[in-house]
């Protein structure tokens, strides 16, 4: 949940407060005192939206709808979430994807922090994976252009440097940016959500770790993928399991977790053909396992009217088109 402040010091005092009833297992009372919070600053969405966290605790989910939706109204862009919250009571549709302030804000918040709580922490090793991966079901060992989709801090980045000539990261928190640019792994770096980046230059690798349970439909990233993707161009990537027969739910850590049908699915409608989807854990998360797939997909050979294979852009165009942005 966001921790910005009111801006008020009584109200603030009063969250925190809120805050140590509800960690000592009084959410009643802490939504008492909360609400008090917000009488001193009524136009403050991570107050209404931490209001609406305590209700739901108490189980009282009226008064948590409520405060949910009041934090909507105050924030439209909803830098908290509480759509997210919404769909999972039941009271919003579940959204295809979450809102881009909410996804921006929680990883800019989070980034200075990011590496160290990842790998000391969680046991992260999702990029290892999928460099394993890539190397088990590709058809070489080293690429021209890779695009690491939701790059963060550069975590997979360390990984495809040595395996990559040229490098591009994209993601959607400035935060993020920065910390991956100080790394100096990159040649481009790109501030875009992962569906809307556009490239004159065809890839022959594209990764996105760990960055796809942020979405619910794929769709528009299975696409642009295939756009950006030269033939024969690898797509890996993972997202957390669900095993029902649903595609994608949304889960109450407010990330999504996808099927292995609809996996399978999106990439031949997509065109892709599979190399392997394998189920692993990625990480942990308040102590227990987060489990997930890893996918690595090809881009089929489309082939245009008459039979023609489409072009691809050689390593002087690329130069040209694309000056590195260190």
């Amino acid at each position: 949940m966001k921790t910005y402040l009111s801006g008020d010091p009584i109200a603030d005092r009063r969250a925190d407060y809120a805050a140590m009833l509800a960690d000592a297992g009084e959410a009643a009372a802490a939504a008492d005192v909360m609400a008090q919070a917000l009488e001193a600053a009524p136009d403050w969405p991570a107050g209404w939206f931490r209001l609406g966290s305590f209700h739901e605790a108490a189980g009282a989910v009226q008064n948590a709808a409520d405060a949910y939706r009041e934090a909507l109204r105050r924030d439209p862009e909803d830098t908290v979430g509480a759509s997210l919250k919404l769909a999972l009571l039941g009271v919003m549709p579940l959204p295809e994807a979450p809102p881009a302030a909410y996804v921006e804000g929680l990883f800019d918040q989070y980034s200075d922090r990011f590496d160290a709580a990842l790998l000391q922490r969680l046991h992260y090793c999702v990029p290892q994976m999928i460099e394993a991966a890539m190397i088990e079901f590709g058809a070489h060992e080293a690429y021209a252009r890779a695009l690491d989709l939701g790059c963060g801090t550069g975590l997979m980045g360390e990984r495809l440097r040595r395996r990559v000539s040229r490098l591009v990261g994209v993601d959607l928190s400035e935060g993020m940016i920065a910390k991956a640019r100080r790394k100096g792994l990159y040649d481009e770096l790109h501030q875009q959500d992962a569906a809307g980046f556009s490239d004159p230059i065809s890839y022959d690798l594209v990764t996105a770790a760990d960055v796809l349970a942020y979405l619910g439909d794929l769709s528009p990233v299975f696409s642009r993928v295939h756009q950006l993707a030269q033939p024969g161009a690898l797509f890996a990537f993972t997202v957390e399991r669900h095993d029902g027969a649903e595609d994608y739910v949304l889960q109450t850590s407010m990330r999504y977790a996808h099927s292995r049908a609809y996996l399978t699915r999106l990439a031949e409608q997509s065109g892709f053909e599979i190399r392997d989807i394998q189920p692993l854990t990625l990480r942990l998360d308040r102590g227990e396992p987060v489990e997930g797939w890893l996918a690595v997909l090809a881009a089929r050979f489309p082939l245009l009217v008459g039979g023609a294979a489409p072009a691809i852009a050689d390593d002087e165009t690329l130069a040209a088109a694309k000056p590195p942005l260190m």
